[in-house]
């Protein structure tokens, strides 16, 4: 006769959860709204990574800087921090005896709700979704993130980041002259219309596309995560401090030639040439990802001494990072496209950079406001009641 699995221990309690990763989600959600917010614009001729072609001078200090810090490096960071929750996920369920297969199962199941949720979102609001793609990476390597050798997963992770830098290095290549947004379904007037491109968009662009340049990113956070980088920060504060330095060091000066390209300040620039910009930018946006992984890391460090409203605010919009990343597309959706009110009709990189800015700040004084009152997120009640069924889901009131 089989024994019965252990009970499934459900999410760690928030109190119990790890500082670290929330207030480093909590932040990302901000490089996030940088790197979507100007693909919600339309009407310019468009140049490198989807930026306009006609700059201001304040446009190109923005795109610049963007290029720079942002773009490309905020869903690697994403990734990482995706990995490695897998892993905390994993670890909680061991503890009490869950068996290895079990685990996989259970990663599976809340991937394949994953990618539901993202592609209601991706055709409903916004065909970059991310939540599908990683979904999908759950499903597909949830095998190897928890049962994986440590050989194995540096070796994946080493594979797609140079899958990565091929597959981004086509990123600078113009497309159709008459195309005035990078994602078409931004400037159609019509609801429906911008909805039936949404679909191939999201299938293209916002599915297999990103799940293909992250996947590498999820296998690192694997690999950090058991090692406990961000879960005892201070026994690694060596290693932190090098990896934020020469990842954030590797982030600018890789990203420096696309960066110059999109703020059409290197112009002419041969196709050859571009295309190995496009890849080097790829690879120092993992760089940069890892290394915004470890500042904040440092900053946990110090959370363990004293922690301020600033941070405990963007722990807030950590543990409720599915709701606020949604709640993103939502405040983008209600005034920038073509079929809301369109205000992104030839709108000024800097002028929907501060738009995405304010909107990140607000999502973040909600959150706030939620975590004060006792609230969850609605995005993470459903993904949990989902994956665990409703009366498991209502007793677990963490992540």
């Amino acid at each position: 006769m089989t024994a019965p699995l252990p009970a499934d221990p459900g999410a760690t309690p928030i109190p119990a959860r790890i500082p670290a990763p929330d207030v480093a989600r909590g932040f990302m959600l901000l490089l996030i709204a940088l790197a979507n917010v100007h693909l919600w614009s339309y009407g310019h001729a468009l140049g490198v990574r989807g930026y306009p072609r006609d700059l201001s001078p304040a446009d190109q200090v923005v795109t610049l800087v963007q290029v720079l810090f942002v773009d490309g490096r905020a869903y690697p960071l994403f990734g990482f921090l995706f990995g490695y929750g897998i892993v905390q996920l994993a670890r909680r369920r061991a503890a009490v005896g869950m068996p290895a297969e079990a685990v996989v199962q259970l990663i599976r199941r809340r991937g394949w709700w994953m990618v539901l949720i993202g592609g209601v979102h991706g055709v409903l609001l916004w065909s970059g979704d991310i939540v599908g793609a990683y979904g999908l990476i759950a499903v597909a390597l949830a095998g190897l993130l928890l049962r994986g050798t440590d050989r194995a997963l540096l070796g994946t992770a080493l594979g797609g980041v140079a899958f990565s830098a091929l597959f981004y290095s086509t990123s600078v290549i113009p497309g159709p002259p008459e195309q005035q947004s990078l994602l078409p379904s931004i400037s159609f007037s019509n609801p429906l219309e911008a909805m039936g491109v949404r679909v191939v968009e999201w299938l293209i662009i916002g599915f297999f596309s990103q799940a293909l340049g992250v996947f590498s990113a999820v296998v690192l956070g694997a690999w950090a995560a058991r090692r406990g980088l961000l879960d005892e920060p201070a026994r690694h504060r060596r290693l932190l401090v090098r990896t934020a330095v020469v990842g954030l060091s590797a982030a600018v000066l890789l990203g420096l030639p696309l960066a110059l390209m999109a703020a059409q300040l290197w112009t002419g620039v041969p196709l050859g040439a571009a295309m190995l910009a496009g890849a080097v930018h790829a690879v120092g946006g993992y760089a940069g990802g890892l290394g915004y992984a470890a500042v904040f890391g440092l900053v946990a460090i110090r959370l363990a001494q004293r922690t301020g409203p600033v941070t405990s605010a963007l722990q807030a919009c950590g543990q409720r990072s599915l709701s606020s990343y949604l709640a993103q597309s939502v405040a983008f959706a209600l005034l920038l496209p073509a079929w809301t009110v369109g205000l992104g009709d030839g709108a000024h990189v800097w002028q929907t950079a501060l738009y995405g800015f304010g909107a990140w700040l607000v999502i973040l004084l909600i959150a706030a406001a939620s975590a004060r009152a006792g609230q969850r997120g609605p995005a993470e009640i459903l993904l949990r009641r989902l994956t665990y069924g409703p009366r498991r889901a209502a007793r677990t009131p963490g992540r």
